[in-house]
């Protein structure tokens, strides 16, 4: 679970609640949560629901690092997000809204070229953020249940789902195999700057290309790595069944039970006041 100078897939050094489910109860988390975020319209409710995965990632020891390194690089995104909507998403926020007019927040004047007359939108501004909030749930609860599950604990669990054992294995080799790739990454890297290439130096623009022809050594590596991964299955007579033996035995306990029952209650609870109140409606609390 632990890599000093590599990424690692797995970022939890603590031994907390979540790591202790099974992994069948975090995949039930992952459907409830992406399912409300999918429903739900309102920048309040989605904002709320955004700040609970993030205080649950950092409560089962997702590391802060982690968290600020996904909204850096989703920030240029979430930019193209509110531009977007804010714009030129009319109709769609109309009726949501209900309104004949949208309120302007800024417009461009008149003589500007292409985007003369142009107007943000206060209510179009507030859906590219309730689509910003929703992206981030999306993309924070996984890491929820990934970072926090060995990956021999995933087969066995996924095995128990009865999804096909090829399937679970071409996943499980997966998420073994990125680290191999950052690694590679960084030795590439890293003998670039022994050669006295300072890429910490070099503007956004400069570094993007620099980036992008480390990718050539980078495939090549992970043609090869395969090829070898397939060899090796080759000589172990792989067959993919599920019909073996395990080495990690798990099982449901009083703790995933009551957690999928949370689950199920909260995902009925919101369908309710969503479909009755009108909870996570883009008018609420506006």
């Amino acid at each position: 679970m632990k890599g000093a100078n590599t990424l690692k897939y797995q970022t939890v050094e603590r031994n907390s609640i979540v790591v202790r489910l099974d992994f069948r109860s975090k995949l039930l988390i992952i459907v409830v949560i992406s399912f409300i975020a999918f429903v739900w319209e309102s920048p309040i409710a989605l904002a709320g629901l955004a700040l609970l995965v993030v205080a649950a990632c950092r409560l089962s020891g997702v590391r802060p690092g982690y968290i600020r390194f996904v909204v850096k690089m989703m920030i240029p995104f979430y930019l193209v997000l509110v531009i977007t909507h804010g714009f030129w998403n009319i109709e769609q926020v109309k009726s949501l809204t209900g309104k004949a007019v949208l309120t302007p927040l800024f417009t461009f004047p008149s003589s500007f070229w292409l985007v003369g007359g142009a107007s943000l939108s206060l209510e179009g501004f507030l859906y590219g953020l309730s689509v910003i909030f929703k992206t981030l749930v999306f993309v924070m609860v996984f890491p929820l249940a990934i970072f926090t599950t060995e990956v021999d604990n995933m087969i066995v669990s996924l095995v128990r789902l009865h999804i096909p054992y090829k399937f679970t294995f071409i996943f499980s080799s997966a998420l073994r195999f990125f680290p191999l790739l950052f690694e590679e990454m960084q030795a590439i890297i890293e003998a670039q700057r022994l050669r006295g290439l300072a890429v910490e130096k070099m503007g956004p623009f400069q570094r993007a290309r620099h980036y992008a022809r480390a990718v050539v050594p980078l495939i090549l590596s992970a043609m090869t790595r395969s090829q070898q991964l397939e060899i090796a299955l080759q000589s172990k007579a792989f067959t993919g069944s599920s019909k073996r033996t395990y080495l990690h035995e798990i099982s449901l306990h009083r703790s995933d039970y009551l957690v999928m029952g949370l689950c199920i209650l909260f995902l009925g609870m919101a369908l309710v006041l969503y479909f009755s109140f009108g909870v996570g409606k883009y008018g609420w609390l506006l």
